[in-house]
């Protein structure tokens, strides 16, 4: 819901400037935040999330993208509790082929489809405090050491599973003849064993 409402309000913040143009090649960034969805929402916190991508329009209607995605999300308090770790993250980068249905493409904004699926590398890392030590100088003192705080990584492991994804956004028009866009899409991950990852990226950004 929380996902749902930040959507909206950032689709309405983004104003009609221009009827949609039809452009042959499409290329477009943006990022935003991304929330984990069911038992994956019991498991993960809230993270955020870029993105790139290229691709072609065939025609005003339906175009492809192959589209690179990165996505950084927290592991819960109750999770690390319950595993004994002070502190962890799940970092998961994507490269899709992404079909996209344009819906209105002639009006002044344009709502569209887009989904699709490819390959998914998911990192997961526990960690926790530590510290670093480093060498300084003082005209008085000479050289001295200080600690320098950093994360120390526990343990790490990364897969490479098959994914799909589907969503839908907006885009309006702009005077450098590409479109704002902001668009949610639901992601999940085959982790094999009946297991998956789910999440929806929210996403804003700018479309040539």
């Amino acid at each position: 819901m929380k996902a749902l409402l930040l959507f909206c309000l950032g689709a309405s913040l983004l104003v009609p400037l221009q009827a949609q143009e039809y452009h042959r090649l499409i290329v477009d960034f943006g990022g935003g935040f991304t929330q984990p969805v069911g038992r994956t929402g019991s498991i993960l916190d809230e993270g955020w999330n870029v993105r790139g991508g290229a691709g072609i329009n065939f025609s005003q209607y339906f175009g492809t993208l192959v589209q690179l995605d990165y996505n950084s999300l927290g592991i819960s308090s109750g999770t690390l509790s319950n595993l004994g770790y002070p502190g962890g993250n799940i970092h998961v980068f994507s490269a899709t082929l992404d079909p996209i249905i344009h819906l209105t493409p002639r009006g002044h904004f344009d709502v569209y489809l887009i989904g699709g699926g490819g390959v998914y590398r998911r990192t997961q890392e526990f960690t926790q405090p530590g510290t670093a030590v480093g060498t300084g100088y003082d005209p008085f003192f000479g050289f001295y050491q200080y600690g320098i705080p950093t994360t120390e990584v526990l343990s790490s492991y990364t897969v490479v599973k098959p994914g799909v994804n589907g969503g839908a956004g907006i885009a309006f028009g702009s005077k450098w003849g590409g479109k704002f866009y902001a668009e949610a899409r639901y992601h999940r991950i085959f982790m094999g064993n009946n297991q998956h990852t789910d999440y929806v990226p929210v996403s804003f950004g700018f479309r040539w």
